[in-house]
């Protein structure tokens, strides 16, 4: 079952309020100036452009998990870029994203899985392009904090079950260099289907995606935060209940500190291989709509009293007609 939140309520308005046809003239350029003129089709620019839609992954996964939700974006006509996340250290998967974002000509909606959701939110950061960003189970944290600090906020993660290993008890740490903090991270085998996927694909597909899994440093989980996109971006989220690597209590409260329209899918963190429908569709509804504030504003409300009212004073036209007739 799907819950979806919005941040501010809409209003409940009176439909018994007979509005004159001039003052629903009046209001209409209200309402086209905020919701951007109301000529653009929905998921297209004032050019009539589609946004391109860059998909980010995360740890212990590639650029492939997005296949399915690729195709179904491009079959709706979007142009998309799954880039290749380096998962080396924050900055420099950051810059390195912002350096594809700022080689993309027009509006874009990015989206980050995991760690992606920290990726896309220090890249995104003053670049007026990035029209939307959209989280999937993913990292949204705020200046200075890290991925590894937010995932033990709360419990619900099962990266490890001993808060004081050395290593989560989950992974497996190679060396990669002289220093001994400087290792490469991967998620055991045997945890691989339990921690990333909540037993929800069949045994086979799970060894699969755990033998292909992309390693991440420790060092970029670990560095803090330095710019933070939700703060000046619209944003939308995914939340996965059944999320066992970052925990969706922690989910939920990234989700609301961003006030970013919220939806939860029953489904495990790599919920983009068990509901690729839910993720495109959020998504979608980035692209369509990137002005969340409009509900803030009570447009909504308002197109609901002003259509209303149209259809009363069509009503009222019509008996009028009618009356003249018999007269």
């Amino acid at each position: 079952m799907k819950h979806i939140r919005r941040a501010v309520t809409r209003r409940v308005l009176p439909l018994t309020v007979l509005l004159p046809a001039a003052a629903v003239m009046t209001a209409g350029p209200c309402l086209a100036s905020e919701s951007g003129g109301g000529t653009t089709p929905p998921g297209a620019t004032s050019t009539g452009a589609k946004p391109t839609v860059v998909l980010v992954h995360g740890y212990w996964a590639d650029a492939s998990g997005w296949d399915r939700i690729v195709q179904a974006l491009q079959t709706q006509g979007y142009p998309v870029v799954t880039t290749a996340n380096p998962l080396r250290s924050l900055s420099g998967d950051a810059d390195y994203l912002a350096a594809q974002l700022k080689a993309i000509e027009g509006p874009v909606v990015l989206v980050g899985h995991s760690y992606g959701g920290a990726v896309i939110t220090n890249a995104a950061a003053g670049n007026p392009n990035v029209e939307s960003l959209v989280y999937i189970a993913g990292f949204a944290p705020d200046k200075d904090e890290t991925a590894f600090q937010l995932a033990a906020k709360y419990p619900g993660s099962r990266v490890t079950d001993d808060p004081d290993a050395p290593v989560p008890t989950a992974l497996n740490a190679v060396p990669i260099g002289g220093d001994p903090t400087n290792v490469d991270l991967y998620l055991k085998p045997e945890k691989f289907a339990d921690v990333f996927l909540s037993n929800r694909l069949d045994a086979g597909r799970a060894q699969v995606l755990a033998a292909a899994q992309r390693p991440a440093t420790a060092a970029s989980g670990n560095e803090p935060t330095r710019s933070v996109a939700w703060k000046t971006i619209p944003s939308w989220y995914l939340i996965a209940t059944d999320d066992r690597t970052i925990g969706a209590d922690n989910l939920r409260f990234m989700a609301k500190r961003a006030k970013a329209t919220t939806v939860e899918v029953n489904a495990p963190h790599a919920v983009m291989e068990t509901n690729p429908d839910d993720v495109t569709k959020l998504i979608l509804q980035a692209a369509g709509d990137a002005r969340p504030s409009l509900a803030e504003t009570g447009t909504d409300g308002r197109a609901a009293l002003l259509g209303g009212a149209a259809a009363l004073t069509v009503a009222a036209g019509t008996a009028i007609m009618i009356r003249a007739r018999r007269i």
